[in-house]
């Protein structure tokens, strides 16, 4: 199999494209990879290092956005794994149009060109984010889209016009939605990177309000798994939700960093909380465990120990990379 990863050296992107060259996912096990990539400040060619000699990857640097380099990129591809995207919700408030452009437009481009090369499966990648907050239970496939900030619409607009090529024009479109995720060569503006390395740098903590906001996670070894399935097995037209197997405020969560990098509460800075800041999220995974046979495999505290070590060991990766 021939595979077109986008946003192939982000985070996500890069732990997929790593998995699947070490032969970590065996279901795709032999397949070639092209990583498409626009080397923004998320996105890093050294987070493939591991993997960068490998003669199964190639690599593109260039925007989603550009349409002719996409088809001429595309031709050459049975299936597209599509994590690119700008992310940043905060970020997103103050720059809406970058977000509308990378992740709808570009998006947008992609489905136009896997339909004129008759692309065999299109795996769109989106968060949870995209159904706004909810105080209690956890959302469906089928529960209503209600974005918060612009980046989280932006990411439903995404989604919904995958499903429509779909549906107009029966592209085998499959839409994942995550939890949040985290793990290795994860950019330090993120929760745990950013709180694990202002430890190590000593420096404080910036809390949104209470911390009383509430998160899944999914260590991004599942995330993958959950990916790998939706692209071999996932039906056409359809959402996938992608859980994970804990639930935590980030005051707990919070606590938990403090004392893995051994320091105390004194370290923590309350600050405003942002506009478009959701209380809850959760998902009903159900479906991907039922249908697929999904289930998150990685305890969280021992992901969690593993994820703060990482950053310990590879301060040479992070330090260029963190933020005020």
């Amino acid at each position: 199999m021939n595979l077109l990863v986008t946003g192939g050296a982000g985070f996500i992107g890069s732990h997929f494209v790593r998995s699947v060259l070490t032969d970590a996912l065996p279901p795709l096990a032999g397949a070639r990879i092209t990583v498409l990539d626009k080397l923004t400040y998320a996105g890093d060619f050294a987070s493939l290092g591991p993997v960068a000699e490998s003669r199964r990857l190639d690599f593109v640097p260039g925007d989603i956005g550009d349409a002719a380099l996409i088809d001429v990129v595309m031709a050459r591809h049975d299936a597209v794994v599509h994590f690119a995207a700008e992310s940043r919700a905060g970020r997103s408030v103050h720059t809406a149009a970058e977000f509308v452009t990378t992740n709808v437009v570009g998006t947008q481009v992609l489905l136009d060109a896997a339909l004129r090369h008759g692309t065999s499966r299109f795996v769109h990648v989106s968060t949870d984010k995209v159904y706004g907050s909810i105080t209690t239970g956890a959302w469906s496939e089928r529960s209503p889209l209600a974005p918060s900030s612009p980046y989280a619409a932006s990411k439903a607009g995404a989604d919904l016009l995958a499903l429509a090529y779909h549906r107009t024009h029966g592209l085998p479109v499959v839409v994942t939605r995550c939890a949040n995720a985290y793990g290795p060569y994860q950019h330090p503006e993120k929760l745990i990177p950013r709180f694990v390395t202002n430890l190590l740098e000593g420096r404080t903590l910036p809390l949104y309000g209470a911390g009383s906001q509430v998160r899944e996670w999914v260590h991004v070894d599942d995330l993958c798994r959950g990916t790998a399935l939706a692209l071999l097995e996932g039906k056409a037209g359809e959402v996938y939700h992608i859980g994970g197997n804990k639930e935590l405020t980030n005051r707990e969560l919070t606590g938990m960093l403090l004392e893995a990098c051994g320091a105390g509460w004194d370290r923590v800075a309350a600050v405003e909380d942002p506009a478009g800041h959701d209380r809850r999220y959760a998902l009903d995974d159900e479906r991907i465990r039922r249908e697929l046979g999904y289930r998150p495999r990685a305890d969280f505290e021992a992901g969690l120990a593993a994820t703060v070590q990482w950053y310990r060991d590879n301060q040479e990766w992070w330090r260029p990379r963190v933020i005020d």
